[in-house]
């Protein structure tokens, strides 16, 4: 985690305020005219738009700053892609998790094919420094196609019924598409789901840690490593 704190110069409300509202719009289903009302109940006067932008100034420096999950070369990536319809155009948000339901990489791309699905891999192989040891797939023929060519030597299973972990990645994501009414464009819908995304990763436990007391103490620990991250210069 990059420990250098974030400044909030220039900025009207405390970090405190500015911290907690892009917290409540990204990590629960709340539109942004919600999280209005529920910092006014507080006593807080600040406009929708206002939060709009505080997402969008201090949302990817807050991810930046958020600790990664290891890399393992007994990790399983579970890949998929779904159907974003943006301004009337089909996109699709090509997505991976391993094993835990942990989002490792997430893209926008206007293609199904080989060609997106090697965009998908190279991505991943660079950012995670190294090959997994499977990867599980749907039927998709463009994933088999891609990973000959990225990664030849990692077993690879196409099955349907193998793959709900990354199918079931997108329930979220559609839950916000909704309350957001869509999104308007390509990149805005890769930088949202960049920080939604993060967010899920600290705050939702992994699927091995399923007992009250864990889930329990996997927030406190979140919540600590939030409050370090968007604390402001001293």
């Amino acid at each position: 985690m990059n420990d250098a704190p974030i400044s909030y110069k220039r900025h009207r409300f405390p970090a405190e305020i500015i911290a907690h509202a892009v917290w409540l719009y990204y990590r629960f289903p709340l539109s942004l005219r919600l999280v209005e009302e529920m910092l006014l109940e507080r006593g807080i006067v600040v406009s929708y738009e206002t939060i709009r932008r505080w997402g969008k100034k201090f949302g990817p420096e807050y991810v930046r700053r958020l600790r990664s999950k290891r890399p393992s070369p007994n990790d399983v990536w579970h890949l998929d892609e779904v159907l974003i319809t943006i301004a009337g155009k089909k996109h699709w948000l090509w997505r991976a998790v391993d094993q835990d339901g942990y989002v490792l990489d997430e893209i926008v791309q206007n293609r199904r094919n080989t060609k997106a699905a090697k965009r998908l891999l190279t991505r991943l192989l660079k950012k995670q420094g190294l090959a997994p040891k499977r990867i599980i797939t749907d039927k998709l023929r463009s994933y088999g196609a891609a990973k000959r060519q990225v990664m030849p030597d990692v077993e690879h299973r196409a099955h349907k019924g193998l793959n709900n972990r990354a199918e079931n990645s997108h329930v979220p994501l559609r839950k916000r598409e909704r309350t957001r009414q869509g999104f308007r464009s390509p990149g805005s819908l890769q930088r949202f789901v960049s920080i939604f995304s993060a967010f899920r990763n600290l705050f939702v436990p992994v699927r091995s840690k399923r007992s009250a007391f864990q889930i329990h103490i996997h927030r406190l620990n979140a919540m600590a490593e939030w409050k370090a991250v968007t604390r402001a210069l001293a």
